[in-house]
């Protein structure tokens, strides 16, 4: 019977392939519009083994548009599981045939599995029909369950970029096993179509055929059951072996991840560990020799645009300089009486910052080299001052762990499917996240800048918003490059990578620690904190803390800024200065010109200084461009085997 059919079907086909010889205007159509499969037939035949032999004849019109050397297909090999762990699949090609003859191919990766180019580069088809047949060897594609065995099977694959007119699947079983139950779906990815029939042929094997044909990106897709015991189920340690393959850059990924982790545990336990918190009780005044930026750097055990702001008001406070507020545009300038003393930081930091350009320093970014020097030259005092003396950064010991997570990464490279792909993701991905990185920095500073500025000022809140708009796409980019490393790797390791990230920049923290010295000096910053805070209001009375004037409030001020309390602190004075406006005696800082005062609310000026001011010099201080920057239930494509094709 099956020998009938087949020549039927042969002597059709040459009586169509005559009709175009005879009919060369009717060719001329149909390659122009007709590129497509006539008929897609796959006989798949289970061994007792579990192996399983496809052989795939595939019967097409040539027009000389996609199919110009020979067809392109597509086999899936690699899969998730329901807990996101992936399966590799066995796939060998046996043979290639056009009409019958051996056809030379060549078999390159694809993103999840194999992808055959059949025909040869330098040689051009005619226009006509050409039958390829492919015959491959595959395993790990049956399903285990309970009661039985069973192939859900996608015979076509819905990847094809040509209508299918005709598909047909036949299934042989091993020796003796009957089928229990069968289902078949037909349509694009998900569809339930049943536009199929089932048959059985001569050898008793069963058939099943379309009814109608399958546009593109449609396919057939077929599940038949059997009882066990009639194909060897792997055992369990073949199945560990299988999910160790499969999951070997997970695993060695997660084994690097461990390594990392007991790393910089054993060194934080022997280096990192901060000495014990004294006992910690209000102080009225900050630790002697200690200024407002040195107090914040201590505290953070680094420096911060912030503490470059609590220098400059401090120098302000003490009659070095002014700051002048202009519709939300700051500019410093010296004062030539007699001035208050400096600590060394902020004397380097005046030297440099007026050094050459007279009295007079606009914050804006042409000014960024002036700025950025002066701010330099405060980080450096510091960092001589205050590290090794009151805390360690232990900045060495975080080599080693950076190269332990290279070596983890790149282990994790080398053993993926697909090195390369891995590689460029991963190598993509960590300079896409340094970009984002200091974009999300720029529009953090943006904000800073825009917070407590007047409505009217809409062009900064309008640049906020710009660079927001840009940062959040930049960010739609990065969940991208994750799901593009999710798709060469596993979601395992894109988590893996994620939690490396974190770990390290986590220590680089954890492993900076103060001195016995820095302890001390810092449970006496906690304790000052707590008066500027009045965080226990009713206890600070106990102490009798010095009479709250407008010359405190502006002492202690800079040093409010330094600890993140400015409100806290200004709130403490709103009573006493609007008593002062009161009574006809007004305060007005005279180091400060601008609309921001406002003896009624002085949190709203502190709120300014931290906030607008600061952001300002950030943003002036930043060379302009540095700080820029995925029984009945399945559906058609479900299962194994897949793919699809076109022509090349």
């Amino acid at each position: 019977m099956a020998a009938v059919r087949f020549f039927i079907r042969s002597w059709l086909v040459a009586l169509w392939v005559a009709g175009l010889w005879a009919f060369p205007g009717s060719a001329a159509a149909l390659s122009v519009s007709a590129e497509r499969i006539l008929d897609f037939r796959s006989h798949i035949i289970v061994h007792a083994d579990a192996t399983m032999r496809v052989t795939e004849t595939i019967t097409v019109n040539c027009a000389r548009r996609e199919i110009k050397r020979g067809i392109i297909r597509d086999f899936p090999t690699t899969y998730r599981d329901m807990f996101g762990n992936t399966i590799r699949v066995g796939f060998e090609v046996k043979e290639v045939l056009r009409d019958g003859r051996r056809e030379p191919f060549h078999i390159k990766a694809a993103p999840n599995g194999q992808r055959i180019y059949i025909g040869q580069k330098n040689v051009y088809l005619r226009p006509g029909v050409y039958t390829y047949t492919i015959v491959y060897q595959t395993d790990r594609q049956l399903g285990y369950f309970q009661d039985f065995d069973e192939l859900y099977w996608n015979v076509t694959g819905n990847g094809w970029t040509f209508p299918i007119d005709h598909a047909e699947a036949v299934v042989t079983l091993p020796e003796g096993a009957t089928i229990t139950r069968y289902a078949a779906y037909t349509g694009p990815m998900g569809a339930q179509g049943h536009d199929f029939r089932v048959s059985y042929d001569q050898a008793g094997d069963i058939v099943f055929s379309t009814t109608r044909g399958l546009n593109p990106g449609e396919g057939l897709t077929i599940a038949v059951a059997w009882p066990k015991g009639f194909v060897a189920e792997p055992s369990g340690a073949a199945k560990a072996g299988n999910f160790f393959k499969d999951n070997l850059s997970f695993l060695l990924g997660l084994l690097g991840l461990v390594v990392v982790l007991v790393y910089y545990v054993v060194v934080w336990n022997r280096i990192g560990r901060d000495p014990e918190q004294g006992v910690i009780i209000p102080l009225f005044e900050p630790p002697q020799g200690f200024s407002p930026a040195a107090t914040r750097f201590l505290m953070r055990f680094g420096f911060d645009n912030k503490a470059f702001t609590a220098a400059v008001v401090d120098m302000a406070v003490k009659g070095h300089i002014t700051i002048e507020e202009d519709d939300g545009d700051y500019t410093l300038r010296k004062r030539n009486q007699d001035q208050g003393p400096l600590s060394s930081g902020e004397r380097k930091l005046s030297n440099s910052l007026f050094s050459g350009v007279g009295n007079t320093v606009e914050l804006k970014n042409e000014n960024h080299s002036i700025i950025g020097k002066a701010r330099d030259a405060l980080k450096s005092t510091l960092n001589q001052e205050l590290t090794k003396v009151y805390f360690f950064k232990n900045s060495q010991y975080l080599i080693p762990g950076v190269v332990l997570t290279l070596l983890g990464l790149a282990v994790m490279v080398l053993t993926a499917f697909e090195p390369f792909q891995a590689g460029f993701s991963m190598l993509w991905l960590a300079i896409w996240t340094g970009a984002c990185y200091f974009l999300v920095t720029a529009t953090w500073k943006k904000w800073q800048g825009v917070r407590g500025v007047e409505v009217r000022q809409w062009g900064k809140i309008l640049a906020a918003v710009g660079t927001s708009l840009f940062t959040l796409a930049f960010l739609a980019g990065e969940v991208l490059g994750i799901y593009f490393l999710t798709i060469s790797l596993s979601l395992g390791v894109a988590f893996i990578l994620v939690v490396l990230i974190l770990v390290n920049c986590l220590f680089v923290h954890l492993l900076k620690a103060p001195t016995l010295k820095g302890r001390r000096v810092m449970d006496q910053i906690e304790g000052f904190k707590i008066y500027l805070s009045v965080a226990e209001k009713e206890r600070l009375e106990m102490f009798h803390p010095p009479e709250k004037t407008p010359a405190l409030f502006e002492k202690y001020l800079p040093y409010a800024l330094a600890l993140d309390v400015e409100n806290e602190w200004s709130e403490q004075f709103a009573e006493v200065l609007a008593r002062a406006q009161e009574e006809g005696r007004p305060y007005t800082p005279v180091w400060y010109h601008g609309r921001s005062w406002d003896s009624f609310t002085p949190s709203r000026f502190s709120n300014n200084l931290g906030s607008s001011f600061a952001g300002a010099i950030a943003a002036a201080s930043t060379a302009p461009g540095s700080a820029s920057g995925s029984g009945g239930g399945g559906f058609s494509g479900g299962g194994g085997g897949g793919g699809g094709g076109s022509g090349w």
